[in-house]
């Protein structure tokens, strides 16, 4: 098994480090990490370090011995899902599997068919679970590099958004508009990729076509039809198997 990743602030400038904290308490208390076991310091941003367990100290402070300091590079083609907000507690769960699966950045929607309203208070609640929950999946699936979830989008600022990527669409599976397979897209092997997932009730007329004409259209994943809190997901494997990011 790989080793355990704990997030940082500022990764270690010398040969030993202290992670006490709340990550002090997961490793000690939690984790029950002893003498001589691997783990891995992370800022979450890329940069990484190799420790070994040195001591365990109460309940939350862990001694580390730092090996090396690494920096992994940004992934190319940079991928990013432009998710409609589900219902409940699904958008953490399509955050989740989408950070296990490698999705580089998450885009809430405010799409005009969502049932779920992110407004003032609640609106940021519900963001800040979002994050909590990409920098939660990142640790647990070992990433070294989270993805970043931005402040909500509105329609037209997606639609910029689309209009500056290599390659933009939206997962749609109405036969009617058009759509073409995703698995039979061209993609690049670089630069930026980025696409639409709408809500329960489907990407309006109005949106498909402001994003057509910023340059995304309709692609379907498959002849069954996917919530949109796995849309993101499913469509993120092929991605990455298409494009060589799991090779």
């Amino acid at each position: 098994m790989t080793a355990p990743v704990f997030v940082v602030e500022r990764l270690p400038g010398g040969p030993e480090f202290v992670l006490d904290g709340p990550e002090g308490r997961h490793a000690v208390s939690v984790k029950r990490l002893n003498p001589g076991e691997d783990v891995v310091l992370t800022d979450g941003r890329g940069r990484w370090a190799e420790g070994v367990v040195r001591a365990a100290e109460g309940k939350d402070r862990l001694v580390v011995g730092v090996t090396a300091v690494r920096e992994e590079p940004a992934p190319t083609p940079y991928i990013t899902v432009v998710q409609a907000l589900p219902k409940g507690d699904r958008g953490e769960l399509a955050v989740e599997t989408m950070t296990e699966t490698g999705v580089d950045a998450i885009v809430p929607w405010q799409a005009a068919r969502c049932i779920t309203q992110w407004k003032g208070d609640r609106g940021l609640k519900s963001l800040g679970k979002w994050r909590s929950t990409a920098r939660e999946a990142g640790k647990q699936s070992r990433r070294v590099r989270f993805p970043e979830v931005a402040d909500a989008m509105t329609t037209g600022q997606v639609a910029a958004l689309l209009a500056g990527a290599d390659f933009a669409g939206v997962l749609h599976e109405d036969r009617d508009t058009g759509s073409e397979p995703l698995a039979t897209a061209e993609l690049p092997t670089r630069g930026t990729i980025v696409l639409v997932v709408g809500p329960e009730g489907g990407v309006s007329p109005q949106e498909l076509a402001a994003f057509a004409e910023a340059g995304a259209p309709p692609y379907r994943l498959g002849p069954s039809v996917l919530r949109t809190s796995t849309a993101g997901t499913a469509a993120a494997a092929l991605l990455m198997g298409r494009t060589g990011r799991w090779s």
